[in-house]
């Protein structure tokens, strides 16, 4: 079974990229949309339907917008932050069947971007964090096995950024927003691309400009983080670069985690 995550950067142009990668990619059982940027009436519900997906979406105009794809029909959705005052489509999550049977909580994520430090754009992020962090902590003693992946706009550490000093402290490399990314690892999640050895300077998301993906000047801000209980079944995890190689593509490329017994 394999689950990955992919930030389209809006689907209403990417919908062809995303229906032949599931169609290359036939072992991906669930696919987390990020960046979707359509109202839900505008969602491409049947195409999808017509490929042999469920799908669940959320979205507003222009901006944000998040969907989960699935072969199998996930229950008890829930849309956003249960108790956080916001009104951006951000958050989507859902349970599934793990590969042994039991329960699985989906989390399918686009974290604020933040601007800045020192913005309030940056200030909501924390906010944004901190709710977050309280929910999933939440959500582990419900269903201990948890899968929280989408685009966090956060690295881990230098290894994930191409140029570490030219962009120390600058925005998703700060050390409050590192710090945040932490909290969430000390709820007893794991980073599962770090489970296996990868390639040096493997990253999730390059710039438009300046021939950045050419150069591979890019970051890792796309995660999927596992939950103690859901560790053992991780047997892969790799970034897949070659959307990035299409013509017109996202600024993102897909990360995939295999699960199994």
């Amino acid at each position: 079974m394999q689950i990955a995550t992919w930030n389209v950067n809006s689907l209403n142009v990417r919908l062809p990229q995303v229906l032949d990668w599931l169609a290359a990619n036939p072992d991906v059982e669930i696919l987390a949309l990020q960046e979707t940027k359509l109202t839900d009436d505008k969602f491409p519900l049947q195409a999808i339907v017509d490929a042999g997906y469920h799908c669940e979406f959320f979205g507003q105009k222009t901006y944000n917008g998040v969907a989960l794809i699935s072969r199998e029909k996930p229950v008890d959705v829930v849309r956003n932050i249960p108790g956080m005052d916001c009104d951006m489509a951000r958050v989507l999550s859902g349970t599934y069947t793990a590969p042994n049977g039991q329960p699985m909580r989906v989390v399918g994520a686009y974290f604020p971007n933040g601007q800045a430090p020192g913005t309030d754009k940056f200030a909501y992020k924390m906010r944004w964090l901190d709710a977050m962090r309280e929910w999933l902590r939440a959500e582990l003693l419900r269903t201990p096995q948890l899968l929280v992946m989408g685009d966090y706009n956060i690295t881990f550490d230098d290894l994930d950024v191409w140029d570490p000093e030219g962009l120390r402290e600058t925005i998703h490399c700060t050390t409050e927003e590192r710090t945040h990314l932490q909290a969430l690892i000390g709820l007893g999640l794991h980073d599962s691309l770090r489970l296996f050895p990868q390639p040096e300077k493997s990253y999730s998301w390059w710039d438009y400009r300046n021939f950045a993906f050419r150069r591979n000047n890019g970051m890792r801000i796309d995660h999927i983080l596992v939950s103690d209980a859901l560790k053992p079944l991780v047997q892969a995890c790799v970034i897949d670069k070659a959307p990035r190689r299409n013509e017109r593509p996202s600024d993102h490329t897909p990360v995939v985690v295999t699960l199994g017994v």
